[in-house]
C-alpha cells in the first residue's frame, strides 16, 4: 500500500521492488523463526529439520476448475516479497521479522449475527474440511502482481456451518493484535487491529478462499500464518492476514485502509483497470520476475466469475 499521512511514512519506505528477491532477507527469516513451535498433534506445523527450517506439508486436492495455467511465481518470491504492515512498512520486513509471530496456539472467534457463533482452535475450524490447491492470480493495488499456488478451503464452508442470520449482511475480519509479536503495530501507519471487511455474497462466493498454505505446504508467517482470506478478483490488501475473528454483521464494515484513505482506498476495491488510483494508472501491473508491462484484466481475470454481483453498482464511483 502506498500511502503518506502526517508525515509518518513514505512511498520510498514502502516500494523496494529492486530488492524482492533478496537472498540475505530470505535466509535471515530462516533464522528468526526457527524457534517457532506448534503443538505436535496439529495439521499444520512448522519445526525445525536438520538445521533449516521445514514447513509440513499439506494433503490437498488439486481443483483445476477455480486455477490459472499461468506460470506460478517461485516460494521465494511469494515469501520474500509481500505487504505485511504488522511487520513493517517495506516489502522485505514481513520476511526478515515475522519469525516473532507465534501461529500456535491460535483461537479464532466467530460471532456477530449468527446461530453458531464460538471460539476455534485454528485447527478445528478447518480439520473437517478437504483442503485444495488453487492457483489464483494476485493483483496488489501498487501495480505489481503474482501467482500463487494457495492451499485452503472456501469460506463459504465455514459460514454455512456458523448460520448467519438473515441480518447478516457482512462478514467482517480482524488481524491479531499484539505488538509483542507483531513490532509494526507499534508504529501508528493504521489504526490496528487490522479490519477488512465483504459483503455476503462475495464472502459466499466460490472463488473466496480461507488459506492455510501455499505451494503444498503450510503457510509461513510473512504470508499471513496461520490462517488468511484469499479474494482473488479484488486487490491484494483486501485480503487480510492471521485472522483471529470473523464476525457477521448488519452494516459495511469500515476497513483499516478505507479509514485512513477513503479517496485512495475504497470498501470493494475491485481490479478495475478503468479506474484509476489517485496516484497512479491501474491500466498494467508488474508481474514478479517479468520485465515488461502487462495489461490489467477486469476483476483480475475473473470476471466470468463475478461480475454478476456488480451489475447494479457503479463501479467507478464505488471503488
Amino acid at each position: 500500500m502506498l500511502i503518506q499521512k502526517k508525515n509518518k511514512i513514505h512511498g520510498s519506505d514502502i516500494t523496494s521492488e529492486k530488492n524482492y528477491l533478496n537472498r540475505r532477507a530470505f535466509l535471515k527469516t530462516s533464522a528468526l523463526v526457527l524457534g517457532t513451535t506448534a503443538i505436535n498433534a496439529s495439521p499444520l506445523r512448522v519445526f525445525e529439520e536438520s538445521g533449516r527450517l521445514s514447513y509440513q506439508a499439506l494433503k490437498a486436492s488439486k481443483n483445476k476448475k477455480y486455477s490459472t495455467v499461468e506460470k506460478k511465481n517461485s516460494w521465494r518470491d511469494i515469501t520474500g516479497y509481500n505487504n505485511f504492515y504488522e511487520f513493517g512498512t517495506s516489502k522485505e520486513d514481513p520476511a526478515e521479522y515475522a519469525g516473532s509471530l507465534k501461529p500456535r496456539p491460535w483461537k479464532v472467534k466467530i460471532d456477530g449475527l449468527c446461530n453458531k457463533p464460538g471460539e476455534y482452535d485454528v485447527d478445528d475450524l478447518i480439520k473437517n474440511n478437504q483442503l485444495e490447491e488453487r492457483v489464483y492470480r494476485l493483483r496488489c493495488v501498487e501495480a505489481w502482481s503474482m501467482v500463487i499456488p494457495w492451499v485452503g478451503i472456501p469460506l463459504r464452508t465455514i459460514i454455512k456451518k456458523c448460520e448467519p442470520t438473515t441480518k447478516a449482511r457482512y462478514v467482517r475480519f480482524e488481524t491479531l493484535m499484539d505488538p509483542g509479536q507483531m513490532p509494526g503495530q507499534r508504529r501508528g501507519i493504521l489504526d490496528w487491529p487490522y479490519v477488512e471487511g465483504l459483503r455476503m455474497d462475495e464472502a459466499l462466493n466460490p472463488l473466496t478462499l480461507l488459506s492455510v498454505g501455499l505451494y503444498g505446504r503450510v503457510l509461513p508467517n510473512q504470508n499471513g500464518a496461520p490462517i488468511r482470506l484469499v479474494v482473488p478478483w479484488k486487490y491484494g490488501f483486501k485480503s487480510i492476514k492471521s485472522i483471529v475473528r470473523i464476525s457477521f454483521v448488519e452494516k459495511e464494515p469500515l476497513n483499516s485502509w478505507q479509514a485512513l484513505a477513503p479517496n485512495e482506498y475504497g470498501f470493494f476495491a475491485n481490479v478495475n483497470p478503468n479506474v484509476d488510483h489517485p496516484r497512479w494508472s491501474q491500466g498494467h501491473e508488474r508481474r514478479l520476475g517479468e520485465f515488461f508491462k502487462r495489461e490489467t484484466l477486469m476483476f483480475n481475470g475473473y470476471a466470468e466469475e463475478v461480475a454478476g454481483m456488480y451489475a447494479n453498482l457503479d463501479l467507478k464511483r464505488r471503488f
